[in-house]
């Protein structure tokens, strides 16, 4: 009974990719960033071989990494969370997603008040916590909903939770999915509902939900499900995907959630991809440019890694990686950057050697394929070794 683990610590870039200045993003390094905070302690990743990846200047390079390791190359255009995960899944993006600079175009803005029957305030790129803080009394007066977007493609509507439900809010994303199709196709509508007295202070709630677009061509979620095998999703990937290729899904509130899910999961019995999403290091360090809190984060999930190992049995597969990066200490921007991304492959069956710097993200979903004896339909090439794979 196979299974692969596949967990994305969400922004964990390892170092600017060679078209990261075409992104406005000079020397950004995530890796590097939160290396410098004194919280910084990863040695169980490093055992695995972190450090020992192409391009990566920090940390002491182990002699024998207990893992394979690589440098994943993002072949799509686009440095957000929707592509990132694309494209690990086999999907390359040719042309990135829309984003709104100068904020949403009439057209937009008049479809989705005539459909809701709500105003809109603000309408342009904002902080999440500034956004309500100062939109969020006129919102409670009127009831108008606060609309705001930022560097990546995402459509978001914030509401206090006394003056519009969770559920009302969920429908308004949906009506705002059904609008933003074609050339407005933005890849996410995000619910943020917050709470807080009239005056203030507002704060966000664990409400949060994503509304992805679908994606358009075969993933090897697809390929794994239509195989009979179970695609199990925890944290956002299910919303990323908008629900195609996923059998079973459970949605969290934090990174500490995320890996109690993963750990219930892998005291379970069940065959097929165990696809994991932890974001509060792009969430809540990376763009609000935490270092520390970053470091901390990282550290947590280092020093829970072995828990996790344990309970991975011989047919098991482990791998580590991210959708792009979000260093915490630049400042230029409090987008994402242009990064390369780590990659961490560890099972009985897996030969520990260094597979360099790969052409795509895809590649990831080809070795989760190739785990499984199923052959991808998308361009991407696996990376498990012939002098273990012929013992499978």
């Amino acid at each position: 009974m196979k299974r692969v683990v596949l967990i994305v610590l969400d922004s964990f870039g390892i170092g600017g990719m060679r078209d990261a200045a075409g992104y406005g993003d000079i020397d950004v390094n995530t890796l590097r960033a939160v290396s410098r905070s004194p919280y910084f302690h990863m040695p169980n990743l490093a055992k695995m071989g972190l450090f020992n990846i192409d391009g990566v200047e920090v940390g002491e390079r182990v002699p024998k990494p207990t893992a394979a390791f690589a440098r994943m190359e993002e072949r799509s255009r686009g440095k957000d969370t929707t592509i990132g995960h694309w494209e690990i899944a086999g999907i390359r993006s040719e042309e990135p997603l829309p984003t709104y600079p100068d904020g949403f175009p009439e057209e937009v803005i008049s479809a989705f008040v005539r459909e809701t029957g709500r105003g809109v305030l603000c309408n342009r790129p904002y902080s999440g916590t500034k956004v309500i803080a100062d939109y969020g009394d006129e919102h409670m007066k009127t009831g108008d909903l606060i609309v705001y977007t930022s560097a990546d493609s995402v459509f978001q509507i914030a509401a206090h939770e006394e003056i519009v439900s969770r559920e009302r809010l969920y429908e308004y994303c949906r009506i705002a999915r059904n609008i933003l199709q074609g050339k407005h196709g933005v890849g996410r509508v995000i619910a943020r509902p917050f709470i807080g007295p009239a005056g203030g202070p507002y704060e966000r709630t664990a409400g949060r939900h994503d509304f992805s677009l679908e994606p358009a061509e075969t993933t090897m979620l697809d390929q794994l499900k239509q195989s009979g095998y179970s695609v199990i999703s925890v944290g956002k990937i299910y919303d990323i995907f908008a629900g195609k290729g996923i059998t079973e899904y459970t949605y969290t509130k934090d990174n500490a959630e995320g890996i109690e899910k993963t750990l219930e999961y892998l005291k379970k019995d069940f065959e097929g991809l165990l696809f994991v999403n932890l974001v509060d290091y792009d969430m809540l360090y990376g763009h609000r440019r935490d270092v520390d809190g970053y470091a901390k984060a990282l550290a947590y999930f280092d020093e829970k890694l072995p828990e996790i190992m344990s309970l991975l049995r011989p047919d098991d597969c482990l791998m580590i990686t991210a959708d792009h990066g979000c260093d915490p200490s630049y400042t230029a921007t409090t987008d994402h950057t242009r990064e390369y991304t780590p990659f961490l492959m560890f099972g009985e069956k897996v030969e520990p050697e260094n597979l360099g710097t790969r052409k795509t993200f895809a590649d990831i979903g080809a070795s989760v394929l190739q785990y499984f004896g199923v052959v991808p339909e998308f361009e991407a090439e696996g990376m498990l070794s012939a002098r273990k794979e012929s013992r499978q």
